[in-house]
Protein backbone atom coordinates (compact mmCIF):
# COMPACT_ATOMS: atom_id res chain seq x y z
CA UNK A 1 0.00 0.00 0.00
CA UNK A 2 1.76 3.17 -1.13
CA UNK A 3 1.01 6.63 -2.41
CA UNK A 4 -1.22 7.53 0.54
CA UNK A 5 -0.98 7.62 4.32
CA UNK A 6 -2.47 5.02 6.68
CA UNK A 7 -3.17 4.72 10.37
CA UNK A 8 -4.19 1.87 12.68
CA UNK A 9 -7.66 1.84 14.22
CA UNK A 10 -8.43 -0.48 17.15
CA UNK A 11 -12.12 -1.29 17.54
CA UNK A 12 -14.04 -3.12 20.24
CA UNK A 13 -17.73 -3.90 19.87
CA UNK A 14 -19.89 -6.53 21.53
CA UNK A 15 -16.86 -8.20 23.07
CA UNK A 16 -15.12 -8.54 19.70
CA UNK A 17 -11.87 -6.73 18.90
CA UNK A 18 -10.43 -5.73 15.54
CA UNK A 19 -7.31 -3.90 14.42
CA UNK A 20 -7.74 -2.18 11.05
CA UNK A 21 -5.40 -0.32 8.76
CA UNK A 22 -7.40 2.60 7.40
CA UNK A 23 -6.67 5.76 5.43
CA UNK A 24 -5.21 8.58 7.53
CA UNK A 25 -8.22 10.72 6.55
CA UNK A 26 -10.79 10.96 3.78
CA UNK A 27 -8.65 13.50 1.91
CA UNK A 28 -6.11 10.83 0.90
CA UNK A 29 -5.99 10.21 -2.84
CA UNK A 30 -3.92 8.09 -5.21
CA UNK A 31 -4.97 6.81 -8.63
CA UNK A 32 -1.68 6.39 -10.45
CA UNK A 33 -2.99 3.76 -12.86
CA UNK A 34 -6.37 5.43 -13.43
CA UNK A 35 -8.38 2.47 -12.09
CA UNK A 36 -10.62 4.65 -9.94
CA UNK A 37 -11.27 7.07 -12.77
CA UNK A 38 -12.27 4.18 -15.04
CA UNK A 39 -14.67 2.99 -12.34
CA UNK A 40 -16.25 6.47 -12.17
CA UNK A 41 -14.76 7.32 -8.77
CA UNK A 42 -13.76 10.99 -8.47
CA UNK A 43 -10.84 12.32 -6.43
CA UNK A 44 -13.36 13.69 -3.91
CA UNK A 45 -14.91 10.23 -3.46
CA UNK A 46 -11.71 8.20 -3.61
CA UNK A 47 -10.91 8.20 0.12
CA UNK A 48 -14.42 7.39 1.33
CA UNK A 49 -13.93 3.62 1.08
CA UNK A 50 -10.98 3.71 3.49
CA UNK A 51 -12.80 5.54 6.28
CA UNK A 52 -14.68 3.63 9.00
CA UNK A 53 -17.99 5.49 9.25
CA UNK A 54 -20.25 5.38 12.34
CA UNK A 55 -23.05 3.61 10.44
CA UNK A 56 -20.60 0.83 9.48
CA UNK A 57 -19.85 0.37 13.17
CA UNK A 58 -23.58 0.29 13.84
CA UNK A 59 -24.11 -2.37 11.19
CA UNK A 60 -21.21 -4.37 12.63
CA UNK A 61 -22.80 -4.24 16.07
CA UNK A 62 -26.13 -5.35 14.57
CA UNK A 63 -24.47 -8.36 12.92
CA UNK A 64 -23.04 -9.66 16.20
CA UNK A 65 -26.31 -11.34 17.17
CA UNK A 66 -28.12 -11.42 13.85
CA UNK A 67 -29.43 -14.78 12.64
CA UNK A 68 -27.18 -15.80 9.74
CA UNK A 69 -27.28 -19.58 10.13
CA UNK A 70 -27.76 -21.27 6.78
CA UNK A 71 -27.96 -17.92 4.97
CA UNK A 72 -25.91 -16.73 2.03
CA UNK A 73 -24.92 -13.14 2.95
CA UNK A 74 -23.72 -10.26 0.76
CA UNK A 75 -22.36 -6.91 1.93
CA UNK A 76 -22.66 -4.24 -0.77
CA UNK A 77 -20.61 -1.03 -0.92
CA UNK A 78 -18.48 -2.64 1.76
CA UNK A 79 -15.55 -0.18 1.93
CA UNK A 80 -13.41 -1.45 4.81
CA UNK A 81 -16.02 -4.19 5.33
CA UNK A 82 -15.96 -4.36 9.12
CA UNK A 83 -19.46 -5.97 9.15
CA UNK A 84 -18.15 -8.66 6.78
CA UNK A 85 -15.13 -9.24 9.02
CA UNK A 86 -17.47 -9.68 11.97
CA UNK A 87 -19.55 -12.20 10.02
CA UNK A 88 -16.42 -14.04 8.86
CA UNK A 89 -15.42 -14.35 12.50
CA UNK A 90 -18.88 -15.83 13.16
CA UNK A 91 -18.19 -18.33 10.32
CA UNK A 92 -21.06 -17.01 8.22
CA UNK A 93 -21.27 -17.56 4.45
CA UNK A 94 -20.29 -13.97 3.65
CA UNK A 95 -19.31 -12.27 0.39
CA UNK A 96 -18.12 -8.64 0.46
CA UNK A 97 -18.50 -6.38 -2.58
CA UNK A 98 -17.58 -2.88 -3.66
CA UNK A 99 -16.41 -1.04 -6.77
CA UNK A 100 -13.29 0.66 -5.41
CA UNK A 101 -10.05 -0.71 -6.90
CA UNK A 102 -8.39 -0.97 -3.46
CA UNK A 103 -11.30 -2.38 -1.43
CA UNK A 104 -10.28 -6.02 -1.94
CA UNK A 105 -6.66 -5.36 -1.01
CA UNK A 106 -7.60 -3.56 2.22
CA UNK A 107 -10.13 -6.25 3.10
CA UNK A 108 -7.74 -9.16 2.64
CA UNK A 109 -4.90 -7.50 4.53
CA UNK A 110 -7.17 -6.53 7.42
CA UNK A 111 -8.54 -10.08 7.56
CA UNK A 112 -5.03 -11.47 7.85
CA UNK A 113 -4.18 -8.78 10.39
CA UNK A 114 -6.98 -10.14 12.57
CA UNK A 115 -6.05 -13.79 12.20
CA UNK A 116 -8.67 -14.67 9.57
CA UNK A 117 -8.50 -16.14 6.12
CA UNK A 118 -9.13 -13.71 3.24
CA UNK A 119 -12.82 -13.12 2.64
CA UNK A 120 -14.67 -13.84 -0.56
CA UNK A 121 -14.79 -10.55 -2.47
CA UNK A 122 -16.53 -9.51 -5.70
CA UNK A 123 -16.19 -6.26 -7.63
CA UNK A 124 -19.85 -5.34 -8.05
CA UNK A 125 -20.85 -1.97 -9.53
CA UNK A 126 -24.54 -1.42 -8.87
CA UNK A 127 -25.25 -0.62 -12.52
CA UNK A 128 -23.61 -3.76 -13.90
CA UNK A 129 -25.41 -7.04 -14.54
CA UNK A 130 -23.44 -9.91 -12.99
CA UNK A 131 -25.36 -13.16 -13.25
CA UNK A 132 -22.40 -15.08 -11.80
CA UNK A 133 -22.82 -13.28 -8.46
CA UNK A 134 -26.12 -15.07 -7.85
CA UNK A 135 -28.74 -14.41 -5.21
CA UNK A 136 -28.53 -14.04 -1.45
CA UNK A 137 -30.73 -14.67 1.58
CA UNK A 138 -29.42 -11.60 3.43
CA UNK A 139 -27.97 -8.43 1.92
CA UNK A 140 -26.43 -5.78 4.17
CA UNK A 141 -24.93 -2.34 3.67
CA UNK A 142 -24.13 0.96 5.38
CA UNK A 143 -24.35 4.57 4.14
CA UNK A 144 -25.19 3.53 0.58
CA UNK A 145 -27.56 6.40 -0.24
CA UNK A 146 -25.36 9.47 -0.49
CA UNK A 147 -26.31 10.89 -3.88
CA UNK A 148 -29.46 11.58 -5.87
CA UNK A 149 -30.61 8.57 -7.88
CA UNK A 150 -28.82 6.07 -5.65
CA UNK A 151 -32.18 4.69 -4.43
CA UNK A 152 -33.04 3.37 -7.91
CA UNK A 153 -29.55 2.02 -8.60
CA UNK A 154 -29.37 0.22 -5.25
CA UNK A 155 -32.95 -1.00 -5.59
CA UNK A 156 -32.30 -2.49 -9.03
CA UNK A 157 -29.14 -4.19 -7.77
CA UNK A 158 -31.01 -5.66 -4.82
CA UNK A 159 -33.77 -6.92 -7.09
CA UNK A 160 -31.22 -8.79 -9.21
CA UNK A 161 -29.44 -10.43 -6.28
CA UNK A 162 -32.01 -11.02 -3.53
CA UNK A 163 -33.72 -14.37 -3.05
CA UNK A 164 -37.56 -14.33 -3.06
CA UNK A 165 -37.67 -14.59 0.75
CA UNK A 166 -34.66 -12.40 1.42
CA UNK A 167 -33.87 -9.89 4.14
CA UNK A 168 -32.07 -6.59 3.64
CA UNK A 169 -30.44 -4.76 6.55
CA UNK A 170 -29.09 -1.25 5.98
CA UNK A 171 -27.79 1.44 8.30
CA UNK A 172 -28.22 5.03 7.20
CA UNK A 173 -27.02 8.30 8.78
CA UNK A 174 -30.16 10.18 7.75
CA UNK A 175 -29.08 11.79 4.48
CA UNK A 176 -32.66 11.81 3.18
CA UNK A 177 -32.61 9.23 0.38
CA UNK A 178 -33.66 6.16 2.39
CA UNK A 179 -37.39 6.92 2.09
CA UNK A 180 -37.09 6.76 -1.69
CA UNK A 181 -35.34 3.38 -1.44
CA UNK A 182 -38.06 2.11 0.90
CA UNK A 183 -40.65 2.96 -1.76
CA UNK A 184 -38.61 1.10 -4.39
CA UNK A 185 -38.32 -1.95 -2.15
CA UNK A 186 -42.03 -1.82 -1.23
CA UNK A 187 -42.76 -2.16 -4.94
CA UNK A 188 -40.63 -5.33 -4.86
CA UNK A 189 -42.72 -6.78 -2.02
CA UNK A 190 -40.68 -5.82 1.04
CA UNK A 191 -41.99 -4.71 4.40
CA UNK A 192 -39.90 -2.43 6.61
CA UNK A 193 -39.05 -2.29 10.27
CA UNK A 194 -37.22 0.97 11.04
CA UNK A 195 -35.37 1.89 14.21
CA UNK A 196 -33.89 5.27 15.04
CA UNK A 197 -30.55 4.76 16.73
CA UNK A 198 -27.62 6.74 18.07
CA UNK A 199 -24.06 5.55 18.29
CA UNK A 200 -21.11 6.81 20.29
CA UNK A 201 -18.05 4.62 19.96
CA UNK A 202 -14.81 6.40 20.70
CA UNK A 203 -14.03 8.69 17.78
CA UNK A 204 -17.23 7.66 15.97
CA UNK A 205 -20.51 9.38 16.76
CA UNK A 206 -23.91 9.16 15.12
CA UNK A 207 -26.82 11.24 16.37
CA UNK A 208 -29.64 10.38 13.96
CA UNK A 209 -28.89 7.00 12.44
CA UNK A 210 -31.50 4.57 11.22
CA UNK A 211 -31.47 0.79 11.07
CA UNK A 212 -33.62 -0.33 8.14
CA UNK A 213 -34.65 -3.99 8.19
CA UNK A 214 -36.57 -5.11 5.12
CA UNK A 215 -38.11 -8.54 4.70
CA UNK A 216 -39.85 -10.07 1.73
CA UNK A 217 -42.40 -12.82 2.11
CA UNK A 218 -43.75 -11.77 5.50
CA UNK A 219 -43.67 -8.99 8.11
CA UNK A 220 -40.56 -8.26 10.13
CA UNK A 221 -40.83 -9.65 13.64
Amino acid sequence: MSGYQLRTLDISTGGEHFSLRVLRDKQEYCDADGAAERAGISSAQWGLFGTLWPVARLLTKTMIGFDVEGKRVLEIGCGLALPSLMLQRRKADITASDNHPLAEQFLHRNALRNGMQPLRYVDAPWDAVNSALGRFDLIIGSDLLYERGSDRRVGDFLDRHAEPGSEIVLTDPGRGYSNALSRVLASQGYTLDEQHLTYDGGEAALSRGRLLHYRRGGSVE
